[in-house]
């Protein structure tokens, strides 16, 4: 995210500055090969878990909704390449851009604990909660999500007082130095945001892994795939956005009105906020992953396209 640029390559608020190379040198390249590489993975996803919606996979309504929210993160990264290069952007898209950026963060972390909560349900229990895990009622989870999530964020910008003059305020010029309102809202977000599904997310891997254990039903090597992957998708999750969270919570104590903690903690950020895309290039490659289904999807699809290829290149030929 950007910031008020100098003419010297300097960020400055006030009497405070900083150097922004990062911006300069690692944004264009990295955010470039996010985009490049999330773009049509999410966009597989998305067809897939389509397919198998319409075949009554309620996993799959999650898996739309979690490609959505990746999506409109992915689309926002040629925006921020632009800003990195010092283009000029209007005031209304740069904080729509950035709205969408942090609204899609926290949407993912919720659809992330529908499906851990879905898995352990289907693993733990059976038997149990069929009408829980239809379809209809995934919709209705889903828009619960999406709504709770837009509330909360809507929130947080009335309280620091940026959704009255959302167009007139350059929400993805952040400030050099932290507000106290800011603070607040930084805090909230790292425990709300972030916190709180780490710990929504691991109790449901525990407890599935716990099942696994204790099923007769299921092999040694099934056991073994399924809590690889629950690992990975934890993992991913964590990797993608403790830093971030670490540093933003860190901002957010000591930080407000106090210019040598920005300037040292600048960096950092800066560098996180973008690590914070791998969670969205890796997640429609992990979540694919969870079922057979999905696969044999996949493969479908792919060979579907293989075989399209082969008729026009013969057609080509022939003429």
């Amino acid at each position: 995210m950007d910031t008020n640029a100098s003419g010297n390559g300097t960020l400055e608020t006030g009497n405070c500055s900083h150097g922004n190379t990062v911006e300069l040198h690692m944004y264009p390249t990295v955010y470039s090969l996010f985009f490049i590489v999330g773009f049509p993975a999410n966009c597989l996803s998305l067809y897939v878990a389509w397919v198998l919606m319409k075949k009554g996979n309620n996993l799959a309504v999650y898996l739309i909704n979690l490609s959505v929210g990746d999506l409109l993160y992915i689309l926002t990264l040629p925006v921020w390449i632009a800003m990195a290069l010092g283009y000029a952007l209007n005031d209304s898209l740069c904080s729509v851009i950035a709205v969408v950026m942090f609204n899609s963060f926290y949407v993912g972390s919720g659809f992330l604990c529908c499906i851990s909560a879905d898995r352990y349900l289907a693993i733990a229990f059976p038997l149990h909660f069929a009408r829980v895990r239809e379809v209809r009622t995934a919709v209705l989870v889903s828009a619960v999500v999406w709504l709770v999530e837009i509330a909360l964020h809507a929130g947080l910008l009335a309280y620091t007082g940026a959704i009255g003059n959302l167009s007139a305020r350059r929400l993805c010029a952040e400030p050099m130095v932290m507000s106290s309102s800011a603070a607040n809202v930084a805090i909230a977000r790292a425990v709300l945001g972030f916190l709180l599904p780490v710990l929504v997310m691991s109790f449901c891997f525990e407890e599935i892994i716990r099942a696994l254990k204790k099923s007769t039903s299921t092999v040694v090597s099934e056991r073994r795939k399924i809590c690889r992957l629950l690992f990975s998708l934890l993992f991913t999750y964590l990797l993608a956005f403790t830093p971030f969270q670490v540093v933003m919570f860190i901002r957010g104590l000591l930080e407000p009105e106090n210019c040598s903690v920005a300037q040292n903690l600048r960096d950092y950020y800066m560098v996180f906020v973008a690590t914070t895309t791998i969670n969205s290039v890796l997640d429609p490659i992990l979540y694919c992953l969870i079922s057979d289904s999905a696969k044999t999807e996949m493969k479908r699809l792919f060979k579907l396209c293989e075989t399209q290829l082969s008729k026009m290149y013969s057609s080509v030929v022939k003429t």
